[in-house]
């Protein structure tokens, strides 16, 4: 059974960050690219799922073709809090750290009655990775690590990039951006984060 299919409203999931009320954060465009500047003049900003983002993903692993966003972007300070959304366990880190990419990833994977799915929190500290462990077990809303530095964090600033996977991804990564013959396969294996996250645009 994909997560897709699943109707989470009986579930009392956590939020990802301590972030308000969603009609307080900045739902941002940036299928046009992005102005740091301006994403930066926001306290809370929202980047969108399935968003097809021209002239940002311009590092070499990106390939030139790779730019329809599967997660979404949670654009906020650095080093505030994150936690995880349900009860899981860690089951991969590692600091990815090539530019453009990123940085310091956690993959967890989650465990419902009727399936298995993993969430991949991007872009977070170097000292996440120092505080926790692949095969920890986490409770719903336990702080799993901080946001990272721009230095930290494959050059961005500082944001969260949540994604869902319906197959593990056998390593604490997933294609943030897919290409355009990637796509439909990539809405089946990556949901909207929206199922387990709310509404948030």
């Amino acid at each position: 059974m994909s997560i897709a299919t699943v109707d989470f409203s009986g579930y009392n999931n956590a939020p990802v960050m301590n972030y308000p009320a969603p009609q307080e954060m900045k739902v941002l465009d940036l299928s046009d690219g992005m102005d740091e500047e301006y994403i930066r003049s926001f306290e809370w900003g929202i980047g969108k799922y399935n968003e097809k983002r021209q002239g940002m993903y311009t590092a070499s692993q990106f390939g030139g073709t790779r730019n329809i966003h599967m997660g979404i972007d949670i654009w906020t300070q650095e080093g505030r809090p994150v936690f995880s959304f349900y009860d899981g366990t860690v089951i991969y880190k590692n600091n990815n750290d090539r530019p453009g990419d990123y940085g310091p990833t956690l993959v967890l994977k989650h465990q419902l009655e009727f399936i298995t799915y993993y969430a991949l929190y991007g872009h977070l500290s170097e000292m996440t990775l120092q505080n926790i462990e692949e095969g920890e077990e986490v409770k719903m809303g336990q702080q799993i690590g901080t946001l990272g530095t721009e230095n930290e964090n494959g050059d961005w600033p500082p944001h969260l990039h949540f994604q869902l996977s319906n197959r593990d991804p056998g390593q604490a990564d997933m294609p943030g951006v897919v290409a355009e013959e990637e796509h439909e396969e990539a809405l089946d294996i990556y949901p909207d984060p929206r199922k387990v996250l709310g509404p948030l645009y």
